[in-house]
């Protein structure tokens, strides 16, 4: 859609489908307020359900905006399925600025749903305008006031893991409470929202409520449901990554590796890794500077009639600058370098310049997972 403050922003499909549904939804409540419109009602609605996103939109950007201004990379916004994300590359130094970075997208909508009523008192209630302001501060409010509740993946939820971070002065510690607590709430939308409905405590009619109304309550509370749920398994798996990030060294991730001239055969080159107990080979010119790096999908590719026929240079991939990654490189950075430049293999090497070994993306994710399945501390 756009490129404000250089985060993109895109729409993902299922946003047509919501769309679609608050089309549905608000026109049959546009008709009972407003029945001489008639058919133009879903033209009502349909603007009602682009300026609501366009809201969302603007809760999103307070996030971003904060996230800048804390020197925190964004990825990008996304218009999805029952809201919005933006997509903060690293996580914030302090919990403080964890609260403030949570709390201005809650505070941004309260902000609007004001906007939007005292917008009100400047047109006649009962028309096209004012229906549509009324609609748009009551779903503000909703929306402020849903991202409020303090269990992740919600920004309430981000608020309570500051507040334990700083009390505990762990982290983790606050994750995993505002995690459990997601998943509480979770637990609570499934069962209390259709019950809510049916007993009319939220100021709906139970006179005309209908089958069809069940299945729908049902259905809309168990799709919240699930996306918090999600949400907050999600939330407790990358702060169990991060935690662990330290501990992926390229050093001590890199395989043994032998400098090999481009006309060597496979056999051969395979013959002296062998001896010298490396699992690697990298092309090198005349001079010893490393031109390619033999990829080990390719060599297995190669039957085995067929190695003392095939020179190694056959088989390398082209050494570009991302792919030379430095041997002191741990944690974040070396994600960050290796999601920069994707490869299969990369070379890494000394800050002489010297050769290190060969650094395989398949050994960084079994890395991942050995950190993933071990105990938070």
């Amino acid at each position: 859609m756009g490129r404000p403050f250089g985060v993109p922003v895109y729409v993902a499909p299922s946003w047509f489908l919501v769309a679609a549904l608050i089309t549905w939804v608000f026109g049959d409540q546009i008709e009972r307020v407003l029945p001489e419109l008639g058919a133009a009602r879903y033209l009502v609605s349909l603007f009602f359900a682009v300026a609501f996103y366009a809201s969302v939109l603007v809760h999103e950007l307070a996030h971003t905006i904060a996230a800048l201004r804390f020197k925190l990379p964004v990825r990008r916004i996304q218009l999805q399925f029952f809201g919005g994300v933006s997509e903060i590359e690293k996580e914030t130094e302090t919990p403080g600025r964890e609260f403030v970075l949570a709390f201005v997208g809650p505070l941004l909508s309260l902000v609007l749903a004001g906007v939007f009523y005292l917008s009100m008192y400047a047109v006649e209630p009962g028309t096209v305008p004012g229906v549509l302001l009324a609609g748009l501060m009551i779903s503000n409010l909703i929306v402020a006031i849903f991202n409020l509740l303090p269990g992740l993946p919600l920004d309430g939820g981000r608020m309570l893991r500051a507040v334990v971070w700083k009390i505990t002065g762990k982290p983790m510690s606050g994750t995993i409470a505002a995690a459990w607590v997601g998943r509480f709430l979770a637990v609570l939308v499934l069962v209390g929202l259709p019950l809510l409905t049916r007993t009319g405590l939220l100021g709906n009619s139970t006179d005309d409520i209908s089958g069809l109304d069940t299945v729908t309550d049902a259905l809309l509370a168990a799709i919240l449901a699930a996306i918090i749920w999600t949400g907050a398994g999600n939330s407790l798996r990358m702060a169990r990554l991060r935690e662990h990030l330290p501990e992926l060294r390229a050093r001590s991730l890199t395989r043994r590796a032998i400098p090999v001239e481009p006309t060597t055969p496979l056999s051969e080159a395979l013959r002296r890794a062998n001896e010298a107990g490396a699992r690697a080979l990298v092309v090198v010119d005349g001079g010893g500077d490393p031109t390619g790096i033999v990829r080990e999908a390719a060599i297995a590719a190669v039957p085995q009639h067929r190695r003392p026929w095939v020179a190694v240079s056959t088989l390398a991939q082209d050494l570009t600058d991302g792919m030379r990654v430095p041997a002191e490189l741990t944690g974040q950075p070396l994600l960050d370098h290796l999601r920069a430049s994707p490869a299969t293999e990369y070379l890494v090497v000394e800050e002489t310049g010297e050769i290190y070994g060969v650094l395989a993306t398949t050994d960084v994710e079994r890395a991942f997972v050995k950190a993933m399945a071990r105990p938070s501390t």
